[in-house]
């Protein structure tokens, strides 16, 4: 009997073979992952984050709610039942506990749009997460609404968004830290143009460590385009820092500062730098470090044979290698000056005491042109300098610099730098402000001239009144700008939610 039964298993292992063979199951397929790391992840949000979850051990594993493009949902009578059956299952598509998928088209692999929404993200989560943010390669945009997120997790998070091709709108609302981490996300290197931070009790620390983190003399964030910090409990002292931080950025759009705790106070700092202000100590330094930087990598980055120019520019910019130069040639030209006059003496004696009498001020007069040769040469070359700076500009780093640019004005001893006329809008709907600091902001928006500047500013909900003579010149410079610009009293979507 007991040949009998190992024969049948015989039978039955070699029955299975065949049957995997003709499933076309190849002998080298690789194995499931068995863990975590080993996962490779699809692209495909509905497989591969429960895939994840499970390979941690995750009990309570969110479902996953795809949404597809208004368009391809919208079929003709008798169209496509899964298609259909996709746009019933849109309509609580916001209000599920679940991880919300936007696809760009019908493929899986398109998805565009991640969020997770009131629901809390623990450190397993923030793993499964981190791990499928590389593989959606065309997700542009990642919100966390009331996620529960840590200090750690978003320092986590930012550096898995730096290596996300084109991921660049990130929402983060509703979600306090304690350490007050948002300012990494708009840090020099970061790609993200559009943040939004609402509803996150900011307040003046976290506003001052955002200001740092849009400019300083030595840094600027150069990608953000908008930033949203309604709802945060700013008042005048963080208005104050982010004012700060908008002296020297030149990127940034769009401000939303509304249905915060500012009053006339910040308000008066952020219309100070729309128009032109005056330099700060620490400001004028840093200038001047950077245009002697610019000068010295202009003195070598240009080919001495391509112009004249170029061969000037090729004088050290060393005071003591240029005078130890001009000394040597002297010397030079001193020393076979004395070799003609010693050889003439011996031809004509009687010169001697002629060339004698004349040695010392020949010398003394010799001296002072080879310093009047270093001066000219030096001078040249600067001028030089300062002519391919202004030819040429700057480069797109410097171009950004306020610090350099050619139209700043001296006044009373003071170094006057244009406004900042990058800012387009500016919220500050829902605040404390009143109408003493609105001539501030009508002066400011008059030196902008119409060479850029704020095209929106909304000032509703504040403790003053919307027909006052500073608020209608207010409007009516806004209107001539921009004709598309919206009655200053009407509410927008933004402000009117408070999430």
């Amino acid at each position: 009997m007991s040949r009998k039964r190992q024969k049948e298993k015989a039978d039955k292992v070699n029955h299975e073979d065949e049957a995997s063979k003709s499933t076309g199951k190849a002998p080298n397929e690789k194995l499931p992952a068995q863990t975590f790391d080993e996962y490779q992840c699809s692209g495909n949000v509905e497989i591969d984050f429960p895939g994840l979850c499970a390979l941690l051990g995750m009990k309570d594993i969110p479902a996953v709610s795809t949404k597809q493009p208004a368009s391809s949902t919208t079929e003709t009578e008798g169209g496509d039942t899964e298609h259909s059956q996709t746009h019933k299952n849109a309509a609580p598509f916001w209000s599920k506990t679940c991880l919300h998928v936007e696809l760009e088209n019908e493929d899986p692999l398109s998805a565009k749009n991640l969020k997770v929404s009131g629901w809390k993200v623990n450190e397993q989560m923030a793993r499964v997460l981190q791990k499928m943010l590389l593989s959606l390669n065309k997700l542009q945009s990642l919100q966390f609404w009331q996620a529960g997120l840590t200090d750690q997790m978003v320092i986590s998070f930012m550096n898995t968004i730096s290596l996300c091709s084109n991921l660049s709108a990130v929402t983060l609302e509703g979600n306090p830290l304690p350490e007050q981490s948002y300012h990494l996300l708009l840090s020099e290197d970061s790609a993200i143009t559009h943040l939004s931070l609402r509803n996150n009790r900011i307040g003046d620390e976290g506003a001052r460590l955002i200001g740092l983190a849009l400019s300083t003399t030595r840094s600027a964030n150069r990608k953000l385009v908008s930033l949203n910090l309604a709802f945060n409990s700013i008042g005048d002292a963080g208005a104050t820092h982010i004012a700060q931080g908008l002296r020297l950025n030149r990127t940034l759009l769009f401000l939303s500062l509304s249905n915060n705790h500012i009053g006339d106070s910040g308000a008066a700092h952020l219309a100070t730098i729309l128009g032109e202000f005056p330099l700060t100590h620490e400001e004028v330094v840093e200038r001047r470090k950077l245009l002697l930087e610019k000068t010295q990598s202009s003195f070598f980055s240009v080919d001495p044979d391509q112009s004249n120019a170029g061969q000037l520019l090729s004088v050290p910019s060393s005071t003591s290698l240029s005078v130890s130069k001009v000394e040597d040639k002297g010397k030079k030209k001193e020393a076979s000056k004395k070799d003609e006059k010693s050889a003439a003496n011996k031809e004509n004696p009687k010169s001697n005491k002629k060339s004698s009498d004349t040695k010392a001020p020949q010398s003394k007069g010799g001296k002072l042109g080879n310093k009047e040769k270093q001066l000219s040469a030096q001078e040249v070359a600067a001028t030089c300098c300062l002519n391919l700076l202004t030819k040429y500009h700057m480069d797109a780093v410097d171009l950004v610099n306020p610090l350099l640019d050619l139209s700043v004005k001296c006044r009373e001893g003071e170094i006057i730098l244009l406004g900042n006329t990058t800012l387009s809008s500016l919220n500050l709907a829902g605040n404390r402000i009143t109408e003493k600091s609105l001539p501030l902001f009508l002066r400011s928006l008059e030196m902008q001239g119409e060479g850029g500047g704020l095209l929106r500013l909304c000032l509703q909900r504040n403790r003053l009144s919307l027909e006052c003579e500073s608020c209608v010149k207010i409007k009516e410079l806004m209107t001539l700008r921009d004709p598309l610009e919206k009655n200053i009293s009407e509410p927008t979507e933004e402000e009117g939610q408070g999430a």
